[in-house]
């Protein structure tokens, strides 16, 4: 059977909503555009800060919705999203730790269930069309609830800039705290936030003081180094500094800890999804010192066949999350892929930040393939150096046939 995807067939809408200047005015514009539909309202807490859900139900009513729903994420986005991802190894382009791209997945299943609970029959974001997350969000709708009818108004209405977005909210008297002079465009969760915009959109410009909000300038963090120890179990962080800790709660604690020593702060100029290049700033505490807690330990542990494939793995993973593609059969795969290896990550690391740096400088494991006794310089009685005299011969005897076909 067809669905009828006219405008006259929209009666409920669950959006995506944050409260900021365009969700506001996306709610007085669906009941105009699709003739006076009923508006629902819906909120992920992934960690952004409560500062940023003070007054939603209450603006988003004023907004014209008839119900907000506002959904703690928090833990299953740490667990069930981010913890499997690093598990991996994803890095998108060699820095980049995923922050926005991993919490797409959660908030768009979690706006899908608001709609099936609530009877909707679309769904609606307000991501502009030039961005990556249009892409990850209705990638999420389309795997999940095809049947719903998918709302961009950003790809549907004429205005253009926030002037625009202000001067709509202004004639239907619809209050705003937003202003038009807003420098910066930030996406924030557990896990990091993002910065673009402003002085960033020029790659020649060094990034202003006035950019970064999660962590201390490197060059203004103490003097003194501070440790922090870790232990990681199957590959997920479990204790930090010897307290045991949800995933959720040990990601905040680090993010608290290495914040203060300006590490995570990286600035790239990455490829979007949709083919243009685009200039960010992003902040990753508490991810960084995870990401040196595992690469430590899988350093220990992994060996060189597994690391090589886990490496592929993380790579395409990375490509998999950073283009929305987490509700396929391919992510299954991959996540399936990676466990094996992960079960062997199993150890205890200290790591010492100091200026924007997280380094590991001590680490072990009870699954360690490292050992001293035959890896020393000194003298030893377990192996015998000759035996590499075969192994080399074997090892190149590809190399050595060849060169003895072309005298």
């Amino acid at each position: 059977m067809a669905i009828d995807t006219s405008k006259s067939s929209v009666k409920k809408v669950v959006l995506a909503y944050s409260g900021g200047l365009d969700t506001s005015a996306i709610i007085p514009w669906l009941k105009e555009t699709y003739d006076d539909c009923e508006i629902v309202a819906f909120c992920a807490d992934v960690g952004q800060g409560d500062a940023e859900l003070e007054g939603l139900y209450d603006k988003a009513i004023a907004s014209g919705a008839s119900e907000c729903y506002i959904v703690d994420l928090k833990e299953e986005l740490v667990t069930d999203y981010i913890y499997p991802t690093i598990a991996t190894g994803a890095i998108y382009e060699g820095t980049y730790l995923l922050g926005t791209s991993m919490a797409r997945p959660i908030i768009a299943k979690a706006q899908v269930e608001v709609a099936r609970k609530v009877g909707a029959d679309a769904v609606c974001h307000g991501c502009t069309g030039k961005g990556n997350d249009q892409v990850r969000f209705e990638g999420c709708f389309a795997a999940l609830a095809p049947d719903l009818k998918v709302i961009a108004p950003w790809r549907e209405w004429e205005m253009v800039s926030r002037e625009d977005l202000l001067d709509y909210l202004a004639e239907r008297n619809i209050q705003t705290t937003a202003s038009a002079t807003k420098i910066y465009s930030r996406d924030a969760n557990a896990w990091h936030i993002s910065h673009e915009g402003g002085e960033l959109e020029d790659p020649w410009n060094e990034p202003s003081k006035g950019v970064w909000t999660m962590t201390v300038a490197p060059e203004e963090a103490p003097n003194e180094p501070e440790y922090v120890a870790v232990e990681v179990e199957a590959g997920r962080i479990t204790k930090v500094n010897g307290e045991a800790l949800s995933p959720y709660n040990a990601l905040m604690k680090l993010n608290s800890i290495a914040g203060a020593h300006g590490v995570g702060r990286i600035d790239i100029t990455e490829n979007r999804l949709v083919g243009m290049k685009s200039r960010g700033c992003y902040e990753t505490p508490g991810g960084t010192v995870m990401f040196a807690a595992l690469r430590a330990v899988e350093e220990l542990v992994l060996d060189k066949s597994s690391r090589e494939w886990r490496e592929q793995i993380g790579a395409q993973m990375a490509h998999l999350v950073y283009d929305g593609r987490w509700f396929t059969p391919l992510c299954e795969s991959l996540l399936g892929a990676s466990e094996p290896l992960a079960k062997l990550v199993n150890g205890e690391v200290v790591i010492k930040l100091y200026k924007g740096q997280a380094q590991a400088v001590k680490k072990r494991s009870p699954n360690s393939l490292y050992s001293e006794a035959f890896a020393t310089f000194g003298e030893d009685d377990v192996y015998n150096q000759k035996d590499a005299e075969g192994f080399i011969r074997l090892y190149s005897l590809a190399s050595r046939i060849r060169a003895l076909n072309t005298k």
